[in-house]
C-alpha cells in the first residue's frame, strides 16, 4: 500500500515507523528538515520537504496513486486543508486527519464526504483512556470491542499477589467463566508462550478478555480492584485537560491546575463543576495547599512530558493515592523505574490503533497498539468468501483454522451478543473476532482470514 503521511513530529513517526515495518510504501511531507532526517536515518521511507497543504507539495509526493493520506501537522487547520485539498484534485487516496480542538469537532459538517473520510481525535481516544482506568481502578490497561460489549484488561503482577507464581490454568479456574480468557503474558517487553501451565511472574503484565459487565468482578477475584476514585486533580487545562475534565465533573470531585491565566479563565467557562486553579503543577507548596493527600488520582497531562514526569512524581511523594502521566517521547519511559508513578499514557499508541484500523486489509473494525506497539488486538468481521483462492472462516471450526502460534482468539461476538469459544465452534458470517497478536509480523495471516465483501 502507497500511504503518503502529513506531519513528521510525534505522531506522524511513530505512525511511519509502524506502517514502514509492514513492507507499505511510505512517503513523509514536513516543512522541518532535520525531522526528515532523523526519520530517514532510521526507516526506508521518503521524504519531501514542504508545506503539506501546498498542491505542489503534495503532487511532488505522489498522492495522485497513493491509497491513502494520513494528515497528523501539528495544526488542525494544514490537516483539514491538505484533505480538502486532496479529494478537490485527486479521485484515489483515503483521506485521514487530526483533528484536535474542541472547536472543529462540534460542527461535525465539516467534515461531510469530499472533504475528510477519517477524522481521528488523539485528545477524545486518550480521554477515553483514561476514563477507563479510572471506572477500573487496578486496571492497567483498558481498551473496548465490539461496541463496547468486551473490554481487553491488562494487569500487572505485584510481589507476593494473587497472581504471583501460579500457573495460568489456576487462574482460569478461580475465573471459573468460559468468556474470560487469558491472551497474553509480556515479561521484560517480550511475549512469553500462553498455555495451561505457563507460570506468572512477578512484574508480568497479564492481558485477558472480559465481557465488559465482568470486568470489576474480574479485577475482585484477581485481588487487583481498588477502592474508587472520588476525588480527582488534572495538571493541565488544555485539550486533553479540558475534555476529560467535562466527561469527569459530573461523577467526580475534579480540579485542574492550568499554568496560562488566559487559558485558565477560557476552559473555567466551560465547566461547571471543576475547580479551575491559576499555578504551577509543580509548585510543591500549592500541591500541599490544594491537599494533594487527599486526592485519589493526579493525573499529569500537560503539553510537556518533563512536566508530567516531575508533577506526577511529586505528586505520588507528597501522598496522592494515584498518579497517572501522560509521555509522548520514548526516552521519558526510560525515567519511569525511578519514580512512584502508578500509569503511563502514551498518546501515540492511543491514537495509532485509531489509525491501524482503516490500514487493515481485512474487515477489521477495531485495533488496540499496546506493548509499545509491538503486538496488536484486532476486531475482524467474518465474511464468507466469494474467491476459492482466498481463505475465510466462515464454515470452519476453531481447530480447523490455521492461525499462527502467536495469534490468540479472545472473543467471539454473534449478533450483539458474546458466546464462549471451543476447539469444535463454528464461525458463521458476520461473526465478530477478537483477537490478539503477540508480533506485529502475525497481522498478514489474520487479514487472509478477514477479507472484506
Amino acid at each position: 500500500m502507497k500511504i503518503v503521511i502529513l506531519g513528521a513530529g510525534v505522531t506522524g513517526s511513530s505512525v511511519a515507523g509502524a506502517l514502514a515495518s509492514e513492507e507499505n510504501d511510505i512517503v513523509v511531507i514536513d516543512k522541518k528538515p532535520h525531522l526528515l532526517s532523523a526519520l530517514k536515518s532510521r526507516l526506508d521511507i521518503g521524504t519531501i520537504e514542504g508545506n503539506a497543504a501546498h498542491p505542489g507539495v503534495l503532487e511532488q509526493a505522489g498522492v495522485g496513486t497513493a491509497d491513502m493520506v494520513i494528515a497528523v501537522t501539528d495544526r488542525d487547520e494544514t490537516n483539514m486543508l491538505a484533505c480538502q485539498v486532496i479529494n478537490t484534485l485527486y479521485a484515489k487516496p483515503k483521506t485521514i486527519a487530526r483533528v484536535r480542538a474542541i472547536d472543529f469537532l462540534n460542527h461535525p459538517e465539516l467534515f461531510q464526504p469530499g472533504g475528510i473520510d477519517i477524522v481521528i481525535s488523539p485528545e477524545q481516544v486518550v480521554t477515553e483512556a483514561i476514563h477507563n482506568l479510572i471506572k477500573y481502578p487496578g486496571a492497567l490497561h483498558v481498551s473496548q470491542f465490539a461496541d463496547g460489549l468486551v473490554r481487553l484488561v491488562s494487569i500487572r503482577v505485584v510481589p507476593n499477589g494473587f497472581l504471583t507464581g501460579k500457573p495460568i490454568q489456576a487462574v482460569k479456574e478461580k475465573l471459573a467463566d468460559g468468556m474470560i480468557r487469558v491472551v497474553a503474558i509480556f515479561r521484560d517487553g517480550k511475549a512469553i508462550v500462553v498455555n495451561g501451565e505457563a507460570l506468572i511472574a512477578t512484574g508480568d503484565e497479564v492481558f485477558f478478555v472480559c465481557p465488559r459487565d465482568k470486568v470489576r468482578k474480574t479485577l475482585a477475584d484477581l485481588h487487583k480492584l481498588e477502592s474508587p476514585i472520588k476525588s480527582i486533580l488534572l495538571a493541565g487545562g488544555g485539550h486533553v485537560g479540558k475534555r476529560l475534565a467535562i466527561a469527569l465533573e459530573n461523577n467526580f470531585h475534579v480540579k485542574v491546575i492550568e499554568q496560562d491565566l488566559n487559558r485558565a479563565k477560557e476552559i473555567s467557562n466551560d465547566l461547571r463543576k471543576t475547580m479551575i486553579l491559576h499555578g504551577d503543577c509543580t509548585d510543591e507548596a500549592l500541591l500541599q495547599e490544594e491537599q494533594i493527600e487527599d486526592i485519589d488520582l493526579f493525573c499529569a497531562i500537560t503539553n510537556n512530558d518533563g512536566i508530567n514526569l516531575i508533577s506526577a512524581g511529586l505528586a505520588k511523594k507528597l501522598g496522592a493515592k494515584k498518579s497517572i502521566c501522560l509521555i509522548n517521547n520514548n526516552s521519558y519511559l526510560k525515567l519511569l523505574a525511578d519514580t512512584d508513578i502508578d500509569l503511563v499514557i502514551q498518546p501515540k499508541l492511543e491514537t495509532l490503533g485509531g489509525i491501524l484500523r482503516h490500514v487493515r486489509k481485512g474487515d477489521v473494525v477495531g485495533v488496540s497498539s499496546v506493548c509499545g506497539g509491538s503486538a496488536e488486538a484486532i476486531e475482524a468481521i467474518a465474511h464468507r468468501s466469494k474467491n476459492s483462492a482466498s481463505g475465510s472462516v466462515v464454515g470452519l471450526r476453531v481447530d480447523q483454522i490455521n492461525l499462527p502460534d502467536g495469534v490468540i482468539l479472545g472473543a467471539l461476538i454473534r449478533e450483539q451478543e458474546m458466546i464462549q469459544i471451543h476447539h469444535d465452534t463454528v464461525f458463521s458470517e458476520g461473526d465478530h473476532v477478537v483477537m490478539f497478536a503477540l508480533d506485529k509480523k502475525l497481522i498478514k495471516a489474520i487479514e487472509g482470514y478477514f477479507q472484506p465483501i
